[in-house]
């Protein structure tokens, strides 16, 4: 496959990009929580707890700008923001649990080891 371009970064196969997309330590967990239901920014924080508030705001935001995120505010007081998926978001939710299932089983297998 060709080098292509993706928001002005050269990648090299597709799996890069996805990786890139919703690797690191938060992004898939953000996501995963959000597979059935809206949250506000402190139920995902709740239920997130190692995470710190700078952290989920800079995820929340890449993940809004990638697309796999919504983010809707309402104009009252306190403000509400609600995540949910897009229909992008929606659409990764097979992937990241294919990968959680392999990385329990992974962590099992290590257990087993270290028994």
């Amino acid at each position: 496959m060709p080098d292509f371009k993706y928001k002005g970064k050269i990648y090299y196969n597709p799996v890069q990009l996805v990786i890139e997309l919703i690797g690191g330590t938060w992004k898939a967990p953000i996501l995963w929580r959000l597979k059935d239901r809206t949250m506000r920014y402190g139920e995902l924080k709740k239920d997130i707890p190692h995470i710190s508030e700078k952290m989920l705001s800079s995820q929340l935001k890449e993940l809004e700008e990638d697309g796999f995120i919504q983010r809707e505010v309402f104009p009252v007081i306190p403000p509400k923001t609600e995540y949910s998926l897009t229909e992008r978001g929606k659409e990764i939710i097979p992937l990241i649990h294919s990968i959680r299932e392999f990385g329990k089983k992974m962590m099992m297998e290590e257990a087993d080891k270290n028994k």
